[in-house]
């Protein structure tokens, strides 16, 4: 069975950019804004706070894990006041540790984050497709095998990245797949914002996204994914704009363009070929619609684009 998440995922090509431990205490306060580049992290031991933009803070306690797919700016500080134009600048310690706050005594909080970078051109689409912030509580008896794995997948992102090892890009590469699968799997919910993982929750719209994937050159309707999820078309059309956040032949076209350009990146046939894949009956069709989404004319984009490489 083609598993949606999965392939979004994978198509985002995460790519690690640093993973770091921070221990802190006393009053601290740090600011970033890295542009669109996912963040992550787990805390260790102690507890501290974090505000995402646009989202109310969240006190974070030993075992939580937190994701944003597109961090544009957040902070994270300790629960003592701090002003709100200070900002902590991190020391170095040994073995590549970094403290923030009092540098004398036990630290309060001990955490290991990092920041990735996505590969694919398509990143601000897919990323759209996923909830703005994601916090795993380790605390929750149902949540804690999972705080647990996240906990390690994090460890190993951390481990892999400062070592010098053969074949480090690809473990990495894997190993992000594998976290972030894994961390917004845990999102499936009715209370997650609009986007993939609020439909996948829906259990007549999962089957519809199930078949879009998996039958990419269908030349599905409306009314035949309706049928699908076993609703009127005019239900189907609202639940699944609401849950998904677009409406479901917008959501397809995004999925096949976002495949087509890929195809194209790895120069994986010409592009009557890449058209028959993605479903479109001839490449003039095909070459119409992608250059009408993408801005420019498959062969040019074939040419122009070069496929990311670690």
């Amino acid at each position: 069975m083609v598993d949606p998440l999965a392939e979004v995922v994978t198509l985002l090509q995460p790519q690690a950019k640093f993973s770091k431990f921070v221990s802190a205490a006393g009053p601290w306060r740090v600011r970033r804004s890295e542009a669109g580049q996912p963040f992550y992290g787990v805390v260790l031991d102690g507890a501290c706070r974090l505000a995402a933009d646009g989202q109310a803070p969240i006190d974070l306690q030993a075992g939580d894990f937190v994701l944003i797919p597109a961090a544009y700016g957040f902070t994270m500080s300790s629960f003592a006041p701090v002003a709100e134009d200070f900002n902590s600048e991190p020391v170095a310690l040994p073995h590549g540790e970094f403290r923030l706050g009092t540098q004398s005594g036990p630290p309060e909080v001990q955490m290991l984050i990092g920041y990735c970078v996505f590969g694919s051109p398509d990143a601000a689409l897919l990323v759209s497709l996923l909830p703005q912030l994601l916090h795993v509580r380790g605390e929750d008896r149902l949540t804690s095998e999972l705080s647990n794995r996240l906990t390690t997948l994090v460890q190993l992102v951390g481990d892999e990245s400062r070592a010098q090892r053969p074949g480090r890009e690809v473990i990495l590469a894997r190993l992000l797949e594998v976290l972030l699968i894994e961390a917004l799997r845990s999102a499936t919910g009715t209370a997650a914002s609009p986007g993939l993982l609020r439909g996948l929750a829906d259990e007549r719209l999962a089957v519809a996204i199930r078949r879009m994937h998996e039958s990419m050159t269908r030349p599905w309707t409306v009314a035949q994914l309706a049928k699908e999820a076993a609703l009127s078309r005019s239900a189907f059309f609202e639940r699944f704009s609401r849950a998904v956040g677009i409406a479901p032949m917008a959501y397809l076209l995004a999925w096949r363009m976002a495949m087509a350009k890929d195809l194209l990146r790895r120069k994986e046939g010409g592009v009557a070929e890449v058209a028959e894949r993605v479903g479109y009956g001839s490449a003039s069709a095909f070459s119409v619609a992608f250059t009408r989404h993408v801005g420019l004319a498959p062969t040019r984009y074939a040419r122009e684009v070069d496929y990311p490489h670690s």
